[in-house]
């Protein structure tokens, strides 16, 4: 029996992690169908999200006190990672959406966190334009928000707006004239404000990763949270955007995994030296397969080690919880990047010529982790790392790692 919402039923309740876990696997048999045919084409997934998001999985984090569930961090990541693992850009197009919904409940007002999640148990999704082009750094931000009565104004452009495509609402990061960060709930169909769909990576080509375009667009004063003060004190914020990457590489890392299983399994012909009557039975197959194998399951532990952690920061939020949590996540981040483009090739590899032809479409797993990975440098992840065990050195509480 489906636990997901009839077509004349409204968004499914999701009331313990068993049954967001249960969901999310027949949600990801769902997405799964035709997710190499939407690669290929580049078929935006409308319908695709509309059945994920009514199942009810968009409202875990949604906390206990508003009406959520409230799931475990090791919860969400693992959803995560089997929507990703169906289909690696619908993995990605929920992450600033659960980010968002932790910058609203640990810097929202009471009246802002229950005005928005309850948007969210009803259905709403939040996509994102806090990246841009052109400045200094990619955490520089030049977006403004002005003052305009008792209301502001939005003037800039953003790109890399994973979700915004797709969202009834834009958290959009903006800069005020005195140079402080915010965080502002923008409404998607908000005068002035254009959502561009230029994306055109060669990777997680339908997560509708384009530019959103700010002309005077005005919002209410009550859309407007603090963000800049999320990481001038010790917060989980930064870390949980961190799990959520982890969880899309890891997810993308078990279906090329998966895959390449299976085509060697079942069309891959052994090579004449090995003396093997099948593919499977090639003792370097078998051997670069157990080393795949390890690290896979590596990335899973360290995944749902890193939930635990990050568990205990937004129970008990602290310089030490904080900073234990953001490095249990850099290692989760590190061994995920590494066996998410190690799966990617390695598939080719043991399944051999056949597997590279278009209509299987097993390029799309290294191409979107190729991409996906390179949302932050992985290298500084393992220098932070090294100096919070080498030098007691916490890391930065910027969020990057």
């Amino acid at each position: 029996m489906s636990l997901l919402p009839q077509p004349h039923e409204n968004v499914a309740v999701i009331h313990t992690d068993a049954q967001a876990l249960l969901i999310a696997e027949e949600v990801a048999v769902q997405l799964r169908r035709d997710s190499a045919l939407r690669d290929r084409e580049r078929r935006l997934p409308h319908a695709e999200l509309t059945l994920f998001s009514r199942s009810g999985l968009w409202a875990i984090s949604v906390p206990k006190a508003f009406g959520g569930v409230g799931v475990s961090n090791v919860t969400l990541a693992k959803v995560i990672a089997r929507i990703a693992q169906a289909d690696g850009s619908l993995g990605q197009i929920p992450q600033n959406h659960f980010y968002a919904l932790e910058v609203l409940r640990v810097n929202g007002s009471p009246a802002q966190q229950r005005r928005l999640y309850a948007e969210v148990l009803a259905g709403q999704r939040f996509g994102n334009a806090l990246a841009e082009l052109g400045t200094k750094t990619a955490h520089d931000r030049t977006t403004a928000l002005s003052r305009d009565g008792d209301a502001f104004l939005i003037n800039g452009r953003k790109f890399y707006a994973t979700g915004a495509l797709y969202a009834q609402r834009i958290p959009t990061s903006v800069v005020d004239e005195n140079g402080v960060q915010h965080l502002v709930f923008v409404p998607a169909e908000s005068e002035g404000l254009q959502v561009i769909d230029d994306w055109s990576g060669f990777g997680q080509r339908t997560t509708g990763s384009g530019s959103v375009l700010f002309e005077n667009v005005r919002v209410n004063a009550e859309d407007v949270l603090p963000f800049q003060t999320a990481f001038e004190r010790p917060t989980p914020v930064g870390p949980l955007a961190q799990i959520l990457h982890a969880a899309i590489d890891t997810g993308i890392a078990r279906a090329a995994y998966e895959d390449g299983l299976q085509f060697v399994r079942t069309r891959s012909r052994p090579w004449i030296d090995s003396g093997n009557d099948q593919a499977s039975e090639d003792p370097l197959t078998l051997k670069s397969f157990g080393h795949l194998a390890i690290r896979l399951h590596a990335a899973e532990a360290l995944l749902e080690r890193a939930g635990e952690f990050l568990d205990l920061a937004q129970a008990a939020p602290n310089a030490s919880t904080v900073a234990a949590a953001s490095i249990a996540v850099a290692e989760a981040r590190a061994i995920s990047t590494e066996i998410s483009l190690a799966a990617g090739t390695t598939l080719f590899e043991l399944a051999g010529s056949q597997a590279t032809l278009a209509e299987h479409g097993l390029d799309r797993h290294w191409r979107n982790a190729r991409v996906h990975t390179l949302h932050d440098p992985v290298r500084w992840k393992y220098h932070a790392i090294g100096n919070y065990y080498l030098n007691d050195e916490n890391p930065p509480l910027r969020g990057t790692i």
